[in-house]
């Protein structure tokens, strides 16, 4: 029967466990302004509001 020779160290255990978690999709929400999809804690690209708040100035489309 095979068994290992040497100790499999936590950082390689841990390495090889977390490809499993990164497959998972990522936490999104409904940005409370314009609706649009947004990756949570982020600002939204879309309408530039972060916590109800105008953050960056987004141009629109039309505009340009």
């Amino acid at each position: 029967m095979a068994v290992p020779k040497r100790k499999v160290s936590a950082a390689r255990r841990d390495r090889r466990r977390t490809a499993k978690e990164r497959l998972d999709v990522p936490g999104m929400v409904k940005c409370p302004k314009c609706g649009e999809f947004v990756l949570s804690h982020r600002v939204c690209k879309n309408c530039g509001t972060y916590d109800g708040k105008e953050v960056i100035k987004v141009e629109d489309e039309a505009k340009k």
